[in-house]
């Protein structure tokens, strides 16, 4: 594109988006908090829909609840992550 006669600029703004199945984003979530120590992950539960993860239950700080954000955001096919984790000590 760029050495056509005439074009001075362009823009790309494809993207290619990987397949990948709730049940594998959901697998790769709960694998990652797994390895983190730092985090409990069992009072975390995911849920997928479609690329959108949702996220509940309780953590011991706004470190940990942004941390566990992340961690979802990272997996790959995620589109939309729905923060429902509370603080609670």
């Amino acid at each position: 594109m760029r050495y056509l006669m005439g074009v001075v600029w362009f823009n790309n703004q494809i993207t290619v988006k990987p397949v990948v199945e709730p049940q594998d984003i959901k697998g790769k979530i709960e694998s990652a908090l797994q390895r983190n120590v730092l985090l409990d992950a069992r009072r975390i539960t995911i849920e997928t829909r479609r690329g959108c993860v949702i996220l509940r239950g309780s953590v011991r700080s706004w470190i940990e609840r942004a941390e566990i954000q992340w961690i979802a955001w990272a997996a790959p096919g995620v589109a939309e992550v729905e923060n429902n984790i509370i603080i609670s000590p």
